[in-house]
């Protein structure tokens, strides 16, 4: 199996209803990795799950520009200042019997908020999931957040009959046990 496809950088255009400045996409590099996990601090907080960030540099450098990359991550900058970030990576559909884009992360900072980073950054997705023929593209929002209309907008909805479910790494010892 050849190894993933690298980031393009690319710019996208505002709409016009959308403020007239530069927006650049681009790849995350190791170089990164301190303002990954800024940004990873960032979207706990929005959430408020502060509590359950145990990511450090050196776990997310590892995980992401390690020997076997697991997650890939593109920022999006507006005039040269990280405005967002997203972390995905690929799974796999057995029943589509093709990859899939499994979206972990898009965040846009407070202040950035309104000016088409977000829509820019999932347009990106979706554009990488065609170029890497992906069957679908996957992703998570909790019940609360109001980014749910906006990815509903754009064509994304609920899987109904499915439940996310979870097991942390202080329960797989005690899966043994059961």
């Amino acid at each position: 199996m050849s190894e993933p496809e690298k980031l393009e950088e690319s710019s996208i255009k505002p709409t016009e209803n959308e403020i007239k400045t530069c927006l650049k996409i681009r790849a995350a590099e190791i170089e990164d990795v301190p303002l990954i996990l800024e940004f990873v601090k960032g979207i706990a907080k929005f959430e408020n799950l502060s509590h359950l960030v145990a990511a450090t540099e050196e776990t997310l450098a590892e995980a992401m520009f390690g020997k076997k990359p697991y997650a890939e991550v593109f920022f999006a900058e507006l005039d040269g200042v990280p405005a967002g970030f997203t972390v995905f990576f690929h799974n796999f559909s057995t029943f589509v019997g093709k990859p899939g884009l499994y979206i972990e992360d898009i965040f846009v900072k407070p202040e950035f908020r309104g000016k088409g980073i977000g829509k820019a950054m999932f347009l990106h997705c979706v554009k990488l999931a065609k170029e890497r023929n992906c069957g679908r593209m996957e992703w998570a929002v909790l019940d609360w957040n109001p980014a749910r209309k906006f990815y509903e907008r754009l064509g994304g909805s609920s899987a109904d009959g499915w439940q996310i479910y979870r097991m942390d790494e202080e329960k797989f010892e005690s899966a043994f046990e059961k």
